[in-house]
Formats: C-alpha cells, structure tokens, sequence
C-alpha cells in the first residue's frame, strides 16, 4: 500500500514538475536568414536558428530543426529572411567609461570621430588649427570648472604640448589635454595649482623643467591618471557618465558589438564603476554584454593584501549580462604617443620610451593573481615591451605551470617571428589593435623606419605560428568599428591608400574569427558566445550583405542592420542611422 502511494505522488510530482516547467519555458522562436555563418567550422553555414530562453538550441535548415519543433511550440521569424546572421561581434579590448567620456568632450582628434547621434568630428590637422579650436573650446567652456579636451595626436601634430603653450589660452581655468594615446595629459600652470603638483612629487612621468619644475607634461598610465582623476572627479556626475558609457555603447551597437569589455576596471573608482556598470549592463534593455577586467595595481592599492579576494568576490556577482574575469597589468607605455620601448635598434631619432612596470618586476606583480588561477592580460606594445611581457609568462610558468590560462599580450605593436614563436609555446593568446597600421603606419615611419612601420600587428605571423589572435579597438584609441577592423588586416591599407606590409595580410575567414569566436577565447568566454552554436546565448550580428560576397576592399562598407541579444532582437534605430 505505502509503495503504490509512493509511486502515484512521484507521478503526481512528475506531472507538476512537467506543467511548470512548459509555463515557464517560452516557445521555441525559428530565425530565418539568407544565410547564417556560424564560425563553427564543424557546421559552418545555415539558413535557420532555433532559440528559446534566450540560448540557442539548434541551427542548420528548417527541416534540420524539426526534431525540436516536433516536441514544442514555435513560432517562425521571418525578420532576417534577406539578411546574413553572424555571431554577436565582440570587442575584446575597450573602455566603456574612459572612452565614452573621452569621446564626449571636445575634440582635437587627427582622423574623424563618429558620433551615434550625428555628423562625425571631421578631424584637425595642424598644431596651429588644433590649438585654435582649443581656444574656442574654452572660451565656451563654464570658468569654474577645469576644462578637459581629448585626441590631441603628438606625432600628426609634430611635438607636445606643455604649460607655456597653455597658458596662452588661459592662465586662471585650469586646462587638461588629454592625448589620443590615453597615457598622456598635458596642463597649463593653473591645472598645475590647482591640483598641486610640484617638483617634488616625485612620480615618474611628471616631466619637469631645468630649474626643476613642473613644465604641464604627465607621460606614461600612471602620470596621467594621478592628474586626470583629480580634474574627472569634478565635471564627472554618475548620471554624466551614464550617459558617457550610453554614448560608447550606441556606438558599439550601431557597429554591430553585442560584448564589449573593460580593460581597466577600478582605475577611476571602484564603487562608481561597478554601481555604473550594473546600472547599465544589467538592465535588461541594454543590448550589449561586458566582460570587466581589474585593473590589478589600482585593485592592490585600493584593498592592499586582500586584493586577491577582493577582486575573486566580484565574480560572485557574475551575470549573462556583465561578467568579471581577469586582471590587467601595464608593461610599456603607448604606441600612438610612440612613448612605447624600442629596443635594437631602437627610434631613428634616438628618443626613449617608458616602461609602466619595469621587467625586473613585472613577473613578480603577477605571480599572486597567476597562482589564484586569474587569466590576466597584458598592456604591451614596443618590442622591449612585449620581450618583457613574454619573459613574464616564461618566469610565471617556471614557477607555477597553467594550462589553458589565457595570458593575452593586449595590442602587441612592434614584434619578431620568434615572439610569436615563444608565445606559441607558452601557451599565450594575443589580442593586437589594427588601427596600428592603418592610421600610424606613415606617420611612424620616420620614427621606425618604413620595415618596421610596415609590418606592425603582424597577423600572418602570428597565426603561422598558431598563436590564438583576436581584433580590438582600445577605444577611444579607434572607434567600435569590426567590420573595418576586418577590412584593414585583409587589405593593409594606410591613410594614404597604399598597402603596408602585404605579407602580414590574412583571409577574411581568419579576420572574421577574431571579432567572434577567438575574441571570445581571449577574453574566457567562449563557452558563452563567439559562435551559433548550440548551448551558446543567442547573441547575433544582422548585416545587409555578405562579407564573403563582396570583394575584400569593400567589407569596411556593409551596413549593420541591427542585433540579437539573448534572442532578442535589437534593430539600429538611432536618429538617422537606421538601415
């Protein structure tokens, strides 16, 4: 008797369980698409997707997905019938709130800057024009708050500026410039006063006159951010930088991004960026996903010893929308200021560049986060740099060996074939900006030479050797832009329109891997997204043509009709911008 009850309330639980679980599932929706490029070599092409609750559950041709709609209610979606679906593009390397902020002042870029909201910045390309528009800048600025301009380019321009220069424009309103480069800021005397630098702060990269006094030049991330963070902190409110990380992300959208990263979590403020970034990743209307990782030295000066745990407790906090993983840490200084280490035989003109952390301690600063299991990613640009950076990883093996640990050389400017050769067999992954060569390859010339000019971001060697290769923009570095990140490493092209280093070129397959799936193996979550897959968030980037139809000079021109969020579909309706 008790077994035949026990067996009719099992089957009683069975039957709820089963009624509960079909209320809350939501019925299967069909996309269907002209074709769908998965970046599964095993299944590489489809014409239909399956996704329910957000995740993809099949994809092939509609009679392919038939088992599935056998068994469950669907519905067809015809929205994409004439389009191509491919993967959610991914940005594996960018700055949310540094970059929308940056973007959103006033200008003194070199090359345009696209605005979602309208006309592009059209770009300035004299010293003496850039410091006439600076004029007018300020002359319309509020006077009682510091004025902060962003993009001035120190190699287009000629030379830098300093506080001499600024104090022309105005010796009471403090006046920051913040370089293209993001790693330099230059002041007049006032910004010097009012944030109290001296000659005997004694920070390296405060550049000082020969009397030994603070001449308005901070070179180097650590310089920099010492004088910025004072001046943001005053004009930056939580709802002003909302609406700075909003306009990055209409940005990022209107390219087809559906994962964006932050490459230096915590650098300004940790309770502010992660109250920020949960505002807005976390609603589940925003169309964009962020992968953050912790800016290490800013975690260790922030909670000294139990920065380890500090960081490790934000991974409890992990969601589809807004994922922590990883840390960074800084090598050499920046390529577009040419500021990065050159070794053998270094600049033509004979100028240094600056190491960020020295190679004698670089291992050393990693080694707790490298024994915590932390994939961690690498600011690395000269080669002097990226020798430091790959020592590192050797010394971290050495010491501790990983497997599958993700160690990412993150821009990796100028390199060797044995570079790539050693990464390889460490077991490193590189992520490389290819605004490197479009935009800087004939402006660095007569500082590297035309060879080595030529031959930054060096994609073919890298994948010759079998080394894990990823796209990004390091925005506000260059714009959110994929598909013109594609059509730069298949084409090579310079500002000038002649092509840099032809051998270094790639095929569009290997281009179109590294905005989706091997941007998603960078940054460890290629469980998650990078390809159509099933198991995978059904995250989609909707383009009118085919980049493999159209000839490879015109990728950069294919139009994004909009994209697909866990299943959702989120068209580019942005004034003006809609296709």
């Amino acid at each position: 008797m008790q077994i035949k009850k026990y067996i009719a309330l099992t089957a009683l639980f069975t039957l709820f369980s089963l009624s509960t679980y079909s209320h809350a599932t939501q019925p299967i929706t069909v996309f269907l698409a002209k074709k769908i490029i998965t970046m599964d070599p095993a299944w590489p092409e489809a014409t239909a997707v399956a996704v329910r609750d957000g995740k993809i559950l099949s994809v092939g041709s509609l009679a392919d997905l038939q088992p599935w709609l056998d068994k469950s209610s669907y519905v067809i979606d015809k929205t994409f019938i004439d389009k191509i679906i491919m993967p959610g593009f991914i940005e594996p390397h960018a700055h949310p709130l540094l970059g929308g902020t940056a973007m959103s002042r006033p200008l003194l870029t070199y090359l345009p800057i696209p605005n979602p909201y309208g006309r592009a910045f059209p770009g300035v390309k004299t010293k003496a024009a850039a410091m006439t528009l600076l004029q007018s800048y300020v002359k319309k600025s509020p006077p009682d708050k510091p004025f902060i301009a962003w993009g001035y380019d120190i190699i287009a321009m000629g030379s830098p500026l300093d506080a001499t220069e600024l104090d022309k424009i105005s010796t009471t309103q403090p006046i920051l410039v913040w370089d293209a480069s993001e790693h330099v800021v230059f002041t007049n005397s006032a910004a010097l006063k009012k944030y109290h630098v001296t000659g005997n702060n004694n920070m390296p990269g405060i550049k000082l006159t020969a009397n030994g006094q603070p001449n308005g030049q901070f070179y180097g991330v650590t310089a920099a951010v010492f004088i910025l963070r004072q001046a943001l902190a005053e004009v930056l409110t939580p709802e002003s930088a909302y609406q700075n990380v909003k306009f990055l992300m209409d940005l990022s959208h209107e390219n087809g991004l559906t994962t964006t990263t932050e490459l230096t979590f915590g650098i300004i403020d940790f309770p502010l960026e992660q109250a920020l970034y949960d505002r807005y990743f976390n609603d589940p209307n925003t169309p964009m996903r962020l992968v953050a990782i912790t800016d290490a030295v800013s975690a260790q000066n922030f909670k000294g010893k139990e920065a380890v745990a500090f960081v490790k407790n934000f991974q409890t906090k992990n969601t589809d929308k807004l994922m922590f993983n990883g840390v960074k840490f800084f090598s050499d200084d920046a390529f577009v200021s040419l500021n990065m280490v050159i070794d053998n035989p270094g600049y033509i003109d004979g100028h240094q560049g600056q190491y960020i952390t020295p190679p004698s301690q670089l291992a050393d600063a990693m080694l707790p986060w490298w024994d915590a299991g932390f994939n961690i990613h690498v600011h690395s640009n000269g080669n002097g740099g990226n020798a430091s950076t790959i020592n590192a990883l050797y010394q971290l093996m050495q010491r501790k060996p990983r497997i599958d640990h993700r160690f990412s050389i993150e821009h990796y400017g100028v390199s060797t074939m044995g570079m790539a050769h050693f990464i390889k067999q460490l077991g490193g992954v590189v992520s490389v900006n290819p605004s490197y060569l479009y935009a800087r390859a004939e402006l660095n010339t007569p500082f590297l030479g035309k060879d080595r000019a030529d031959t930054v971001a060096a994609f073919n060697t890298l994948l010759a050797a079998g080394v894990p290769t990823s796209l990004h923009s390091d925005t506000p570095v260059a714009p959110p832009e994929p598909l013109k990140e594609v059509w730069m490493v298949v084409n090579r092209l310079g500002l000038s329109g002649k092509v840099h280093g032809p051998a270094e070129r790639i095929t569009v397959a290997q281009a179109l891997r590294m905005i989706t799936i091997d941007a998603a193996y960078t940054l460890g979550v290629d469980n998650k997204i990078g390809s159509i897959s099933p198991g995978k968030l059904a995250d989609f980037t909707v383009l009118t043509m085919d980049p493999y139809g159209v000839p490879k000079e015109n990728i950069k021109d294919i139009k994004v009709w909009g994209t697909v969020v866990g299943g959702k579909i989120y068209p580019i309706t942005l004034p003006g911008k809609a296709h």
